[in-house]
Order: structure tokens, then C-alpha cells, then sequence
């Protein structure tokens, strides 16, 4: 948090210092990307990404897409457009908000992110040859989408699982849920609504994710179910496909 001297804030644990939150879903031979961050260039510098193939939207909110310029260097790696998955209001913001990314201008004197959006609602699709469900929740009044990839899902931003969305949410390996902190928020859930959800969901592992300051990492963990966890920077969960 900017200009904070609290305990997480000034932690020398590095599990404690937190950008916004994102995931590269990496299957070998392809990367999908689910957001694209203000930090993304910095993510992929600290974690080592080299290749993105599509990039998958929750939701437009800043703390979420913010970094799409940034995309311009995975165009010029991978020598072709990518396609963004984002259900048709997140889609339409994105391009109010970086129109030059998704039309071409030769008048434009600089290199720019070349991008083709694809909308996409409930309904499951192929991203790079790689099936992909999308999981309807609510983040506040806005509806969002998380994603199941093979045995896991990223439900991030989410204050509501609806209960049509719950049979999607069976027989994970590996669940990230959002859990914002142990105070109440009109639009996340909090550590005890996250527990609460993760537990009824049940997937061997779940890891939180969305982390204001008020959860220090070690202390938090200390207390959480066995198979739950704060999710940390730079993190690699391993599972099936």
C-alpha cells in the first residue's frame, strides 16, 4: 500500500510483498494469460515469462488490464496477433481504452500491441487449441468470469459464487479464490467468506489470492485449514491439464 508503515507493508518477507494479481497458465507448448496488470512487464521480468499465445479477461478494471500496452513485446516474440477472450462489456472497455491496440493506424509512428478480441459469455471455448470454462460470479453488482483450466480454477475479484456456477467448480486440484482480508468488503470476499466457499467447493488445494495488507502471510497461513494457503508472487502450482 502506498505510503503505509504497517506490519505487512514493511514485512522483510518477501511472500508479503504482493502486485496485483494475475496467472500464466503455461502447457508447454502454449501460454494463456489471464489479466494483464499495471506490474504485468515487471511479473513477466520477475518470473521469467517468454511467451504469451492468448490472454484471458476476468473483468476491465484497472488494477486488471492496465499493463496491455506491454502485450506489444509477445507480438513481436511470437510474430502474430493475439486473440483476448473477454466476455462483451469487458471487451467494449478495453477497447474504448486502448482503441490504437485493436485497429490498425500507419500513421502511428511506434510499435503497438496488435490484438484481436474475441467475445465469449458462459459458455466453454478453445484458446490455442486448449479448452477453457468460463465460471460465471459477481464482484459486487458486476459480473465477471473466472476460469477452469483442466483441474484448476482462478476465481479472482468475486463476492458472489452463484449457485448455478458451483457444478463447474467440482473435482479440482488446485482452486485460487479471492480473499481480501478479514474485514468486510462490498465487492470480495474475506478470508472467512473465502474459507467458507473453499470448503463447500472442496478442491485438494486452494490457494488465495487478491491480498489487501491486513493479511500478513506467515501468520495467516498459520491459522488456515490444511489444504488452504495464501498464494504468493511468483508461485507455481503444478496439475493435470
Amino acid at each position: 500500500m502506498v505510503a503505509c508503515d504497517c506490519e505487512v507493508c514493511t514485512s522483510p518477507d518477501p511472500r508479503d510483498k504482493r502486485t496485483r494479481p494475475s496467472i500464466a497458465v503455461d502447457y508447454g507448448d502454449c501460454v494463456l494469460l489471464v489479466d494483464t496488470t499495471p506490474e504485468f512487464r515487471l511479473q513477466c521480468l520477475a518470473c521469467g515469462v517468454r511467451r504469451v499465445d492468448a490472454v484471458l479477461y476476468t473483468h476491465h478494471h484497472a488494477d486488471h488490464v492496465c499493463g496491455l500496452d506491454d502485450l506489444r513485446r509477445f507480438n513481436w516474440i511470437m510474430k502474430k496477433a493475439l486473440p483476448c477472450y473477454a466476455n462483451a462489456k469487458t471487451g467494449d472497455a478495453l477497447v474504448r481504452m486502448f482503441p490504437y491496440a485493436f485497429r490498425d493506424n500507419p500513421d502511428y509512428p511506434s510499435h503497438t500491441p496488435r490484438l484481436e478480441m474475441q467475445t465469449i459469455e458462459h459458455q466453454p471455448f478453445d484458446a490455442c487449441g486448449r479448452r477453457v470454462v468460463p465460471i460465471p460470479l459477481f464482484h459486487g453488482p458486476l459480473p465477471v468470469l473466472g476460469f477452469r483450466f483442466g483441474s484448476v480454477a482462478y476465481c479472482t475479484d468475486c463476492s458472489l459464487i452463484p449457485d448455478e456456477s458451483y457444478p463447474l467448480l467440482e473435482n479440482l486440484d488446485v482452486l485460487i479464490l479471492d480473499a481480501l482480508r478479514r474485514t468486510p468488503h462490498p465487492t470480495h470476499f474475506t478470508l472467512d467468506q473465502a474459507v467458507e466457499h473453499a470448503t463447500r467447493i472442496g478442491a485438494r488445494q486452494t490457494l488465495f489470492t487478491h491480498i489487501a495488507h491486513e493479511l500478513k502471510h506467515a501468520e495467516t497461513n498459520a491459522v488456515l485449514p490444511p489444504t488452504m494457503a495464501l498464494a504468493f508472487d511468483g508461485q507455481i502450482v503444478t496439475a493435470a491439464a
